[in-house]
């Protein structure tokens, strides 16, 4: 299981590696590293994928330094900070508190 603390002491520019996926789905969206960073460093871990490979992740949420509620899906080894995607998240998706999946 992921925690925070462990995702935070490694966002620093020099342990992140961004997934090709996340490059193209940051510039589709709008959203900047920087963006993803403040997230992680003000944010919450909201769901845990304890079985995705390589390694596990979660879903965090968190605000842009435009203070914008983004999702960011993340995982670390001992030395990086894998950033997966970030996206904003769908209201018609998620309920007000944006951390919690509406039922379909």
């Amino acid at each position: 299981m992921l925690i925070i603390e462990s995702l935070q002491d490694l966002c620093q520019d020099e342990n992140i590696a961004m997934t090709k996926h996340a490059n193209n789905r940051l510039r589709e969206r709008g959203i900047s590293v920087e963006d993803v960073k403040n997230a992680i460093l003000q944010g919450e871990i909201i769901r845990q994928y304890e079985d995705d490979k390589p390694f596990p992740s979660c879903l965090l949420l968190g605000k842009t330094k435009d203070e914008e509620y983004i999702h960011v899906v993340a995982s670390i080894d001992a030395n990086t900070l894998y950033i997966i995607t970030a996206y904003h998240p769908d209201k018609a998706e998620w309920e007000p508190d944006l951390k919690t999946k509406r039922r379909s």
